[in-house]
């Protein structure tokens, strides 16, 4: 059994390694973004990345098989870490949440999740994606008042978000305007382009993240007023040494496994993915 599925995933490499390479490279800026948006620390963001673009494909055992960074879990995560109190008190209910559902799997429990009404789940992702754009829209304008604000889900004052959405619009920057309008419109018409030989093979995502970086490097040599504001741009850790490097690396700290808030997240994680794949068959957490 073992040695046909190291032959299968041995045939089809040469194809999956270029697929997952680009499933990587398309997922890691909203890798980031939700990373922050989650208050977990950005190297996180790019670990989930590599597992989810490069690993999961290729042991995953399906033969379709879309694997990146679930927005649907931003609030969850960012609430799980302020109760727990810590990041490695979430790493510890995301390794739980994983044991949950391997049992439930040999246990061939699925047929539970028939039992949580579909409207419910609809709706509280429909909520999320409300909460996302509502909390996009000010970045894609270039306002700024409270930018590390914006990508929690705790404001920093009394302000709500709508307020906030409303005065975007009375602090517009040109150039993150002009970077924003053009990626959606990347987004919205590469469509046209399927009958291509070659970009069809290209995706909208990866152009759109191309687009902006370009544009940026552009504006911030020759036309300094339209550049992004630094404290827009996500800020990766710098190691130069190999020590350092392995010093971003955060473990589990199984002192929680006595916090009862801990098997709480767990549980609501296991359950919230298998939902995810239940609307989703293609997803993967």
């Amino acid at each position: 059994m073992i040695h046909k599925h190291i032959q299968y995933y041995s045939k089809h490499f040469k194809d999956d390694a270029p697929a997952s390479l680009v499933v990587f490279l398309v997922a890691l800026p909203l890798c980031l973004g939700i990373a922050l948006a989650s208050g977990a620390p950005l190297f996180s963001g790019i670990i989930a990345g590599l597992v989810g673009g490069l690993l999961v494909s290729m042991l995953s055992g399906s033969q379709l098989c879309v694997s990146g960074p679930a927005a649907g879990l931003t609030v969850i995560v960012f609430t799980a870490i302020e109760k727990l109190g810590s990041f490695q008190g979430l790493l510890v209910a995301v390794v739980l949440a994983g044991i949950f559902q391997l049992a439930l799997g040999y246990l061939r429990a699925g047929i539970i999740g028939a039992f949580f009404p579909s409207a419910v789940i609809e709706g509280m992702l429909a909520a999320i994606g409300l909460i996302l754009i509502i909390k996009q829209i000010p970045h894609a304008t270039g306002y700024d008042t409270s930018y590390e604000g914006d990508e929690s889900y705790m404001q920093e004052t009394a302000e709500s978000s709508f307020l906030e959405l409303f005065d975007s619009f009375s602090a517009i920057s040109l150039g993150a305007v002009i970077i924003s309008s053009v990626a959606l419109l990347i987004l919205i018409g590469w469509g046209f382009f399927k009958s291509h030989p070659v970009l069809k093979f290209i995706p909208a995502p990866l152009i759109a993240v191309i687009w902006g970086v370009g544009f940026n490097e552009w504006a911030m040599q020759f036309a300094p007023d339209f550049a992004v504001s630094a404290k827009h741009l996500v800020s990766l850790p710098i190691t130069n040494s190999p020590k350092e490097f392995f010093d971003n690396f955060i473990f589990p700290d199984f002192q929680y496994l006595t916090n009862p808030h801990t098997y709480v997240v767990a549980a609501t994680i296991a359950i919230i993915c298998y939902q995810r794949f239940k609307f989703d068959p293609l997803a993967t957490e």
